[in-house]
């Protein structure tokens, strides 16, 4: 492995010296600004290089790692100009064939100052220009690349402009800060000890070292975090014969970091364990991550995109006489069909994930087509509810819903758990969230107890008698039942349909309203075919007109960008430079993630957010409200969810004047928790 490390890295370096210019445009898109452009003689001025990788490439830290390498910049710069070293924002730790490679994966930017000296005279140019150098790379690709970076310069008043300034701000929020004192480290064999000194109260909730220094650690082995007193203490495999101070960096929570120079010294003992991602696997958030998705997928069959399944379901058991074993053979069925669909869900959730997209669950409903599907599906069962049509899926006598045996309880749990996916419960936010930081191999039963939680009311049916006794007697009332069950999927096909032209503007409404009137006259026409009726056939011409026309918008629809949706109340849309700002502000900041497919972020913002009471405590403190709009999917808000967590709307960050951090607040929301907060 170690041949194969060293014979990557040089076959890198060599392709960078030897590779011809490329006409193509760089996988990672490089650019150069100056935070003023009228540096100030005898002051200096902040530059940065704007890294953008394009979706699946990544570029690397200062000291790449494995197979890897930092940015290489040759200055052209003008007499009386200096270029201190670019510095870096803090890096992820990525794994691929067994090395290690400390990179970006994101747009990030190489913050570098610029000092002008104080013989030159005003208004004398100072166009910086260079040739940089770096390495993109994917998964199964590397590519050596280059520019020619430039940014004009004139010496002037040094004056920035606000908007730079909060823009560069943004940036300096993401490089690590310096260690006041300095740390110690010691080799014992072949393992590495470093000791740094960090107050007991510092969050360190996913902590990575990276060192600077070379031929010190093996980059890929584990690293395990104790702390003893205000020391936290690293210890891992040793790789490299390196002596004297080691140069490292110590990632904390939230992307934060600290540059830490190691000096030799012997480290203190190994204290109280810290869980890492790395160090195995910490059972009390798996269990406690399966508890909530379990009750979250409970609470989820209140949701009226699915109480009317699981309705009718127990109706029909309740028709067939309260046989024990035809019960417990549908319930185990129909639990089963609801525990795959969510692990499918699941697991493409986590593989897309792995290949470096940014999504979270419920991404399906972040594309106008995965709505417009839906909606079809939700008319479809609002249909059958009231009567209109049968099907041998879903119809009477031979309804999926209705019918016994285990095929007719399978796919009914399974329909049940994929149209549960427009609904957001509470408890399912942090639950899900610890799938960000598990195996995927133990973060896969967490997306199967939603499932689980969600057949439970009907389990327990099928296996204890004492509730069955307790089913209503069949009777006539029954088919009443089954059609007032269409009113709340009624509402939830509404919903979809709001839902798709909030995601593409008047095509999306276009497209829903064809659906929903196109799709009505189709199934009405097989009703009447069903029932032997007969003149359906100029319904069925409309119908397959209908498909053609829907088929052509559903190309367009899938071609054209979604639309941005506007923040649902009154706030300014999220950004980490608006953020930035806000707390710079030293006023309070409320932030909070909402999706319009979300029920529970709904339901929060007419309860408690938008309330009038919350409004006038929020101004008279001074609160600055940001919202984060995720219907459509955002790749910043993604990172930013999975830094607290989270994959999943709603989140509610509470940044008190001069917090180091954010409070979380609880997914279920009250006025007298937000007025509560600003002493209202």
């Amino acid at each position: 492995m170690t041949f194969w490390r060293a014979a990557l890295a040089l076959l890198a370096l060599v392709t960078l010296t030897i590779a011809p210019a490329r006409a193509q445009a760089p996988h990672i898109a490089a650019k150069l600004v100056a935070e003023s452009a009228a540096p100030a003689p005898g002051g200096t001025t902040a530059i940065a290089l704007t890294m953008a990788p394009e979706k699946g490439w990544h570029g690397y830290w200062l000291n790449g790692g494995d197979a890897g390498f930092g940015l290489q910049v040759e200055w052209n710069a003008p007499e009386g100009v200096t270029v201190t070293p670019f510095r870096y924002p803090v890096p992820e730790a990525l794994v691929l064939f067994g090395m290690m490679n400390h990179v970006y994966e994101h747009p990030y930017a190489l913050l570098a100052d610029v000092r002008v000296d104080k013989s030159v005279a005003p208004g004398t140019d100072l166009t910086l220009t260079g040739i940089a150098n770096w390495l993109a790379c994917t998964d199964k690709v590397c590519v050596p690349e280059k520019a020619v970076i430039s940014v004009a310069l004139k010496a002037g008043d040094g004056q920035i402009a606000a908007a730079e300034r909060t823009r560069f701000d943004a940036w300096r929020a993401r490089l690590p800060q310096p260690l006041d004192r300095a740390g110690a480290w010691e080799r014992q064999g072949d393992t590495v000890r470093f000791g740094v000194p960090l107050p007991a109260d510092a969050a360190l909730d996913a902590p990575h070292l990276f060192l600077e220094t070379p031929n010190v650690v093996d980059y890929p082995a584990a690293q395990s975090f104790s702390r003893n007193g205000d020391w936290i203490i690293v210890e891992t495999k040793a790789k490299g014969d390196a002596a004297g101070p080691v140069q490292g960096l110590l990632k904390l929570s939230d992307g934060r970091g600290l540059t830490v120079r190691f000096e030799p010294e012997v480290v203190r003992l190994a204290g109280k364990p810290i869980a890492t991602a790395a160090s195995g696997i910490d059972m009390t958030l798996f269990w406690t991550a399966l508890g909530g998705a379990i009750l979250g997928g409970l609470i989820l069959n209140l949701m009226p995109c699915v109480f009317p399944i699981l309705s009718l379901k127990a109706l029909s058991l309740a028709r067939s006489g309260g046989d024990a074993r035809t019960a417990k053979v549908e319930a185990v069925a129909y639990t089963a069909g609801a525990v795959l669909v969510c692990l499918a869900l699941g697991g493409l959730l986590l593989g897309l994930r792995a290949a470096g997209e940014q999504v979270g669950w419920a991404f399906q409903l972040q594309h106008p087509i995965s709505v417009l599907l839906l909606l079809l599906l939700a008319l479809a069962i609002t249909l059958n509810l009231a009567g209109t049509y049968e099907l041998p899926s879903f119809g009477r006598g031979q309804a999926l819903t209705q019918k016994g045996g285990a095929a007719g309880g399978f796919w009914t749990g399974a329909l049940a758990a994929f149209v549960a996916t427009p609904c957001s419960g509470p408890l399912l936010g942090a639950a899900l969230g610890a799938t960000l930081v598990l195996p995927g191999w133990v973060a896969l039963p967490i997306f199967g107890g939603l499932g689980f939680g969600l057949a439970l009311p009907f389990l327990a049916i099928g296996f204890l008698p004492a509730l069955r006794k307790r089913l209503p007697k069949p009777g006539p009332w029954m088919e009443k039942f089954r059609k007032w069950m269409a009113v709340p999927m009624g509402l939830t096909t509404l919903g979809l349909a709001w839902l798709l032209w909030r995601q593409a503007d008047d095509l999306g409404w276009k497209m829903a309203l064809q659906a929903v009137v196109f799709g009505f006259l189709a199934l009405q026409a097989l009703g009447n075919y069903q029932k032997g009726r007969h003149g359906g056939w100029p319904l069925v011409l409309l119908a397959v007109a209908a498909i053609y026309m829907n088929g052509s918008n559903a190309v367009l629809l899938a071609d054209r960008p979604t639309s941005t949706s506007s923040p649902v109340s009154a706030g300014h849309i999220f950004s980490p430079t608006a953020l930035a700002k806000a707390r710079a502000s030293g006023k309070p900041v409320f932030v909070y993630f909402t999706a319009d497919w979300c029920l529970s972020c709904k339901a929060n913002e007419a309860g408690a957010i938008n309330r009038e009471a919350v409004r006038d405590a929020f101004k008279a403190k001074g609160v600055v409200t940001l919202v984060g709009d995720w219907t459509n999917g955002d790749p910043v808000i993604t990172r930013t969810l999975a830094e607290h967590g989270r994959n999943s709307v709603p989140l509610y960050l509470w940044y008190a004047p001069g917090a180091a951090q954010a409070e979380i607040l609880p997914q279920i929301l009250t006025p007298g928790l937000l007025t509560g907060k600003v002493g209202g």
